[in-house]
C-alpha cells in the first residue's frame, strides 16, 4: 500500500516487525556491511574521549554508572564503542581514587532491530568484583540490557543515564504514529514530499538530493523537529554532570538540496537504477523517498540552542570518507557487489516493503551492475560527512517560592501581603512597613496589619487605610 496523507503506511505488514538495519549474519546483513562505519568511528575515538573527559564523577555512589548507545543496531561495532566507552571511564575513577561503581549498559533501537545477534556477540559477565571482572579476558566488566523503542520519544527513568551515546542513527527521519489502535514505530518522510498537491511533492526522485527548495525545506523542518524532540527527552533522562557524544550524516554546503556523500549515494546509483527497473508505475517509484537528511552545522546548532539543556563542546563536520570497504578496489565486480550490499544492509527492509521482494532483489541487482561500470567514480566520489557534536548537560535549576527576607517582617512576625508569610505577633506590635523584596518588586509597599485585640486591629486597619489615601496623593499628580 502506498503511503497516504496523515496514516502513512508502507506496508500493511506491521512496522515494527520490519523497519531495522537488516539483521542476522548474511551476506547483505548490516553486521557484515558496517565495517565503513567502525572505520568512520575509530578515526573519530579522539573526540569521544574528550567527551568523556566532561562527565562529572562522584567519589562515590550506590547507583550504577549508566551508559547508553542509541540506534545501536546490530553487529560488533555499538560492543566495541560501550566497552571503550566504559574502560575510559573506570580509568578516571581509579585516577582519581574514587570508588569504581557498577556499570550499566543499555543497547537501544527500534523493536524490530535484531537484538538477537547483537547478545549472541556479547562477551559473558564476569563474575566477583569489579575489579576481578576488570582483569578478566575475553568478558564484560558491565550489566547489559536491551530497550526497545523510538530515541524520539522516553526510552528511560527520569535522571537515569550518565552518558548517551549516538551514531551514524540521527539523520533518519523518525517519529510515531497512531494506527489500528497501535503504535508502529515509523521512519517517515515529511507528508508534504508524499502530496501531490504540495510545492513540496519530490516527483520523479527517491531522495531529497537535487529535488526543488521546498522539498528541502519540508525535509529540513522534520530533521530539526525531530532532533528537537530527542534533545528534550534525553534532558529529561540525564543526570547532574552527564554528557552526550553524538554523530551523523552531515554536509558541508549550505544549500540542503546537495546532499554530498548520501546524494551521491541514493540521488544518482539508487536513483538510476530505480529508474530502469521499468517493472512499476511511475506513481509507485514516486510514493518511496529515502527518509534521510544529511544536516549542516547550522541546522544542528540551531536546535541545541532554541533546546537550552546542553552546552556546546564542540560542534564540527568530520569527513569520514567512503562507505564502502573493498580489499580489491581494482575489482570492479568487489566494488558493485559492495555498493549493492551497503544499500541493501540499509534501506533494503523499506524497499522490500514498499514493492515487495522480488521486484526488491531486482532492484538491487541492478545497483550492483551500476556501481561495477563506474567502479572508480564510485570509490572516488562517494564521500560521507558527519556532524559531531559533544554535548554537556545544563540541568535547569527550578524556582523556588520567593519568600519575605524583610527583618521586620521577620522580627514582628507580621503577614505580609504579597509573602503571606504568617507567624503569631504580639498585641503590642505596631503595623510595619514591609521592605522584603517580594514587596518592593511589585511597586508597591505596604504596610503589615498587627494581630492583637479587636481595638487594636481596627485601629491598625484605620491607620492602614489612611495611609494608603497619603500615598495615593503623593504618588498622583495634581490636575491642576
Amino acid at each position: 500500500m502506498a503511503p497516504s496523507g496523515d496514516d502513512i503506511i508502507v506496508s500493511e505488514r506491521k512496522l515494527e516487525m520490519i523497519l531495522s538495519m537488516k539483521g542476522g549474519k548474511g551476506e547483505a546483513s548490516y553486521a557484515n556491511n558496517s565495517q565503513a562505519q567502525a572505520k568512520h568511528a575509530r578515526s573519530m575515538l579522539h573526540l569521544l574521549k574528550e567527551t568523556l573527559e566532561t562527565v562529572q564523577l562522584k567519589p562515590s555512589s550506590e547507583t550504577a554508572f549508566a551508559v547508553a548507545d542509541l540506534g545501536c543496531s546490530s553487529g560488533t561495532n555499538t560492543l566495541f564503542t560501550v566497552n571503550m566507552i566504559i574502560q575510559h571511564i573506570i580509568k578516571r575513577y581509579e585516577s582519581l581514587g574514587y570508588v569504581l561503581p557498577e556499570f550499566s549498559a543499555y543497547f537501544s533501537d527500534l523493536p524490530s532491530n535484531d537484538f538477537n545477534t547483537l547478545f549472541q556477540l556479547l562477551p559473558p559477565l564476569a563474575m566477583g568484583s569489579m575489579e576481578e571482572c576488570l582483569v578478566t579476558d575475553n568478558h564484560r566488566s558491565f550489566f547489559a540490557a536491551a530497550v526497545p523503542g523510538s530515541f524520539y520519544r522516553r526510552l528511560f527513568p527520569t535522571r537515569s543515564i550518565n552518558f548517551f551515546h549516538s551514531a551514524f542513527s540521527l539523520h533518519w527521519l523518525s517519529q510515531v504514529i497512531f494506527l489500528d489502535n497501535c503504535y508502529y514505530y515509523h521512519y517517515k518522510v515529511p507528508e508534504s514530499v508524499m502530496d501531490k498537491r504540495s510545492t513540496a511533492y519530490n516527483k520523479g526522485r527517491v531522495f531529497i538530493h537535487g529535488a526543488d527548495e521546498e522539498t528541502a525545506g519540508a525535509y529540513k523542518k522534520q530533521y530539526q523537529s525531530d532532533l528537537a524532540s530527542f534533545l528534550r527527552f534525553r534532558s529529561l533522562e540525564m543526570r547532574s554532570g552527564g554528557s552526550m557524544f553524538l554523530v551523523c550524516l552531515g554536509r558541508t554546503s549550505v544549500d540542503p538540496t546537495d546532499q554530498s556523500g548520501p546524494g551521491l549515494l541514493f540521488g544518482t546509483h539508487f536513483q538510476d537504477a530505480w529508474n530502469d527497473l521499468g517493472l512499476i508505475t511511475s506513481e509507485k517509484r514516486d510514493t518511496f523517498n529515502i527518509p534521510v537528511y544529511a544536516s549542516s552545522l547550522q541546522d544542528f546548532r540551531e536546535v541545541v540552542e532554541a533546546d537550552g539543556s546542553f552546552t556546546i563542546n564542540k560542534l564540527e563536520v568530520f569527513k569520514g570518507g567512503s562507505p564502502l570497504v573493498v580489499n580489491q578496489p581494482d575489482n570492479a565486480a568487489e566494488v558493485g557487489r559492495a555498493l549493492a550490499n551497503s544499500c541493501r544492509s540499509v534501506a533494503g527492509v523499506l524497499v522490500d516493503a514498499h514493492i515487495g521482494e522480488q521486484l526488491s532483489e531486482e532492484l538491487f541487482s541492478r545497483v550492483e551492475h551500476k556501481g561495477t561500470a563506474h567502479a572508480k567514480e564510485t570509490l572516488e566520489q562517494i564521500q560521507f560527512y558527519h556532524i559531531v557534536a559533544s554535548l554537556s548537560f545544563v540541568q535547569v535549576k527550578t524556582k523556588k517560592k520567593m519568600r519575605c527576607s524583610s527583618q521586620l517582617h521577620t522580627r514582628t512576625g507580621a503577614r505580609c501581603r504579597w509573602c503571606a508569610e504568617a507567624v503569631t505577633m504580639p498585641s503590642s506590635s505596631r503595623g510595619l512597613a514591609c521592605s522584603s523584596e517580594t514587596a518592593t518588586r511589585s511597586g508597591r509597599r505596604f504596610w503589615h496589619v498587627a494581630r492583637g485585640s479587636p481595638m487594636m486591629r481596627v485601629w491598625n486597619f484605620w491607620v492602614f487605610e489612611l495611609m494608603v489615601e497619603v500615598w495615593k496623593k503623593m504618588m498622583m499628580p495634581d490636575d491642576a
